[in-house]
């Protein structure tokens, strides 16, 4: 009886963590400046990417865990402690989108360096119900513990209101949006999201088009109310990025749509 208990208990636990966060503004960190006059530099994390992420042929970046120098490793730790001593209140609107995915794809990295070899992000986590990571107490800000899952529900998706946030923050998988190839700035954060949405909706582990359906990255089921709230205005969204001949084919889907998603590593072997 014990162990049906337990077998009942666990399943019950894995189908909650499978659950997509809820968008939920921290106001502690809504503060912005106006204006900023402190620059940030993502000099590191940019070599890092020059260094070890590749992109294929069909736009799909992949990133060289197994070939990390211990000197490198040591660079993108002094990175995110670099970002780890900002203030992020002092930095404006802009500069805090770009800082924000910046140190979760890099503190994301470094996470999967710290534990490899390993399959997926999955099987990193503090506790015996982890399903990755995400809320695991990883970085201090402002004399506070977050986790990347604070990053990403809490401070970028209720402050931006921006559906593009998915093509930007890394989870380290196969089925993931794009670790993007430069870091982001002020200057160039719209046009990467804007990048990264293009690449991911017109490469199949994002959107395909079957004679069956239409088969979409869990993504968009895990966080349909952010792409609209219902399945008409997430094919709307997916038209805005689709080329040609995806778009037109997205126009005359009919039946269902089936949601997958690959949690392998995203690494060049």
């Amino acid at each position: 009886m014990k162990f049906l208990l337990f077998i009942i208990l666990n399943s019950l636990v894995l189908s909650n963590l499978w659950a997509a966060p809820a968008k939920d503004l921290d106001k502690q960190w809504a503060a912005f400046s106006q204006t900023s006059t402190l620059s940030v530099s993502h000099d590191k994390w940019q070599a890092i990417l020059d260094r070890y992420l590749t992109t294929t042929p069909d736009e799909q970046t992949f990133f060289s865990y197994s070939k990390v120098t211990s000197e490198d490793h040591k660079l993108l730790k002094s990175y995110v402690s670099d970002l780890t001593t900002i203030a992020p209140e002092q930095l404006t609107r802009i500069q805090q989108k770009a800082y924000w995915i910046n140190l979760y794809n890099a503190k994301t990295v470094d996470l999967i360096l710290d534990n490899y070899p390993t399959k997926s992000i999955t099987k990193l986590g503090q506790g015996f119900f982890s399903f990755g990571p995400w809320d695991d107490k990883v970085l201090t800000i402002n004399d506070k513990k977050i986790t990347l899952n604070d990053i990403e529900h809490r401070i970028l998706r209720p402050i931006y209101n921006d559906a593009r946030i998915h093509y930007a923050v890394n989870c380290a998988s196969y089925s993931c949006p794009n670790l993007a190839a430069h870091a982001y700035t002020a200057e160039n954060t719209e046009q990467l999201l804007d990048k990264g949405a293009e690449q991911y909706i017109n490469h199949p582990r994002g959107v395909l088009v079957t004679d069956e359906g239409l088969k979409l990255s869990t993504i968009y089921s895990w966080y349909q109310v952010d792409f609209g709230g219902n399945e008409q205005d997430l094919i709307k969204h997916l038209s805005l990025y689709a080329k040609p001949k995806l778009k037109e084919a997205l126009s005359m889907v009919t039946g269902k749509i089936e949601y997958v998603y690959n949690w392998d590593l995203n690494e060049i072997k």
